[in-house]
């Protein structure tokens, strides 16, 4: 069975960027979705020329040669971003995200790196294809912290592995999946997922069924939601090529959004086209017209001769390290709103933070030493307390003490006194007979030699450890009566 793809792209560039650094490609062999990083004058470029490189194989290829065609083009975008930055330092630290799938007839290839995503929407069911590269999706993976936590942790946006200014091999995510009639193929950046919620993402894909009016309503959402970042869709709808009526509703040709489409000056190998599928501005884009460019605004490639002055530079890295303090001072505020339980010498201890360190910097001091001993409790509890138990707040963190106190360990026993052999009630009888002997069966004849069965004691000496009972004036060591 042969099969058709309907494709669309859509990008805006949100409400708060003042450029579109993402990168959007739809054709009937390939996707791409690229979300730039690395400043306004980087991070248009480095998604730019990636969107080039993979435009570029844009073709038939056999199944077995899908993935190393896309490897190739991306080591290619690789190297040329890094020779970029090399030769022009205001590009120093450029990068981009990329996924694409490279289609031979019913299978696609896909090649991944970065933080932007990829869903596939199969039988009213949309699942995430693909892992993110971040440091909040490696804490939980390691269960630092829970998935919950990672969506509002304040390092949620450091990416681990990206194409650009990073000498060095590149570690891909690459897989072979079927295409089957009736799949929808979502790729975006995030801008659209950082902001939408899966369950409205899922609702409007399988709501609007037209392609063109779905990608326009996952944009709208975004901007609804005040669209921080850019917002770049790239939709792709798998149909039976038996089932298409009109071959040429799959071919509508190359469509390139975002940043390729506004600059191609960024590149030789991309001719230009418009932003959005359907050729109109968003909004967004539009009230950018009426906004004249800062002078330091220039596209770097298109005039090379210009430079920063100075002042200007310095003025960049000082904002630069000022937005770095917030965000670091911002992370420590948090860390220092939570608390766990962990011991504190013999006793158990509540502390402020999270049981972390940065170096020499501690992230948590003893907020309270209890009076709660740890071998007093069971070997469940004391194993437990072998890892620190986090909790939001103070008084959450009493209340888990309070319910750990509770287990404690049968190591002490009650006090007993022995039951005399003569006294079934279990009390023993003492009557004084003679000065200095203590006799205890009164009905025994009062003489120096104890009758059969009883002891006598004289001042200051110790009874005998067999046989005997103690006095309940002697208690013997321990909390236990004698044998």
């Amino acid at each position: 069975m042969t099969i058709q793809l309907r494709y669309s792209a859509f990008s805006d560039t949100g409400l708060v960027r003042k450029n579109n650094q993402d990168s959007g490609y739809a054709s009937p062999n390939l996707l791409v979705l690229a979300d730039g990083m690395g400043g306004a004058a980087a991070g248009d470029v480095a998604s730019s020329v990636t969107v080039a490189h993979l435009a570029q194989i844009d073709d038939v290829h056999p199944i077995d040669d899908l993935l190393p065609t896309l490897r190739r083009a991306l080591a290619g975008a690789h190297d040329e971003l890094i020779q970029r930055a090399t030769e022009d330092p205001q590009l120093a630290g450029l990068g981009t995200t990329c996924i694409s799938l490279l289609r031979s007839n019913n299978k696609l290839a896909m090649v991944h790196i970065g933080d932007s995503r990829a869903y596939l929407l199969r039988d009213g069911v949309l699942t995430q294809v693909t892992r993110d590269h971040t440091l909040v999706q490696y804490l939980v993976d390691h269960g630092e912290i829970t998935p919950e936590q990672a969506e509002n942790h304040p390092k949620r946006n450091v990416i681990m592995r990206a194409l650009g200014d990073n000498p060095g091999d590149l570690e891909f995510d690459e897989s072979v999946r079927e295409a089957v009639p009736g799949d929808r193929w979502l790729l975006c950046s995030d801008g659209l997922f950082g902001v939408v919620s899966k369950e409205t993402i899922t609702q409007t894909l399988i709501e609007c069924a037209n392609i063109d009016e779905c990608g326009q309503q996952l944009v709208e959402l975004a901007l609804a939601g005040g669209a921080p970042d850019n917002v770049t869709v790239v939709l792709a709808d798998v149909y039976a090529t038996a089932d298409v009526e009109d071959l040429r509703e799959c071919d509508r040709g190359a469509i390139v959004v975002g940043a390729a489409a506004n600059k191609p000056a960024t590149t030789n190998k991309l001719m230009t086209h418009p932003t959005r599928a359907d050729g109109k501005m968003s909004a967004a884009e539009q009230a950018a017209q009426l906004i004249p460019p800062a002078e330091d605004a220039e596209d770097p490639i298109e005039e090379p001769s210009r430079r920063r002055t100075p002042l200007a530079r310095l003025a960049v890295v000082m904002g630069i390290f000022a937005v770095i303090g917030i965000a670091l001072t911002a992370a420590y505020a948090w860390t220092q709103s939570q608390y766990y339980v962990a011991p504190a010498g013999e006793n158990i201890g509540i502390y402020k933070g999270i049981p972390q360190d940065i170096g020499p910097i501690s992230l948590h001091s003893l907020e309270e030493r209890t009076d709660v001993r740890i071998k007093d409790l069971t070997e469940v509890v004391q194993h437990r307390l072998e890892t620190p138990i986090t909790r939001s707040s103070l008084s959450e963190a009493r209340e888990l003490v309070a319910t750990l106190s509770e287990q404690r360990a049968t190591t002490e026993l009650t006090p007993i006194t022995p039951a005399n052999p003569l006294n079934p009630n279990g009390t023993s009888q003492v009557t004084p007979t003679q000065p200095g002997l203590t006799s205890v069966n009164p009905s025994a004849p009062s003489t120096n030699q104890p009758a059969p069965g009883t002891q006598s004691t004289a001042p200051g000496t110790s009874p005998s450890t067999s046989g005997t009972t103690q006095s309940p004036a002697s208690p013997s060591t321990g909390g236990t009566g004698g044998k």
